[in-house]
């Protein structure tokens, strides 16, 4: 090989974020994205601790849980400068995934597909952050959707594939 060749990054296919509480409360998880060949990534989420109804829950921009309220997060992750919408509108931050419906033991899941989400390249969600709001995202209020208060931080990292 020549000396300035390069060789190909990887491709990452599975990532992986571990969800810790922000300043008093009691929300945790794993959220998992797999992306297919074809490129749709799959989002599953299980959460615990969570207040019973629906909560927002989005990528934001960086990948920093170092303030106590999660806020160092930065906003929404929208790298094509969209309105904030729903996770099935065409227009919308890439960071929109809608809500969590906790039940009345406080646990969540959810397994939704997403083909703006990606792995790789310039638009990649890898070092990013994740966070869980206190209430339901309306999906129409800019730039946030009104979901109050972050009760959950996390960042996202590539995920060994084998797992």
């Amino acid at each position: 090989m020549l000396q300035d060749e390069k060789q190909a990054e990887p491709q990452v296919i599975k990532a992986v974020c571990v969800l810790h509480p922000t300043e008093g409360n009691d929300v945790k998880g794993i959220v998992t994205f797999t992306e297919s060949s074809t490129g749709v990534v799959t989002v599953i989420a299980d959460l615990e601790g969570l207040t019973p109804g629906k909560h927002g829950f989005h990528i934001h921009q960086y990948g920093d849980c170092t303030k106590p309220d999660g806020t160092s997060a930065g906003g929404h992750f929208n790298p094509e400068h969209k309105d904030h919408g729903g996770p099935t509108d065409m227009d919308r931050h890439v960071g929109d995934l809608g809500n969590i419906e906790a039940g009345e033991d406080g646990t969540a899941h959810i397994e939704l597909t997403d083909t703006m989400l990606k792995l790789n390249g310039a638009s990649s969600i890898i070092g990013r952050g994740i966070i869980v709001h206190a209430g339901e995202d309306d999906l129409t209020s800019q730039p946030t959707g009104a979901a109050g208060a972050r009760v959950a931080c996390g960042v996202i990292g590539i995920a060994d594939p084998n797992s």
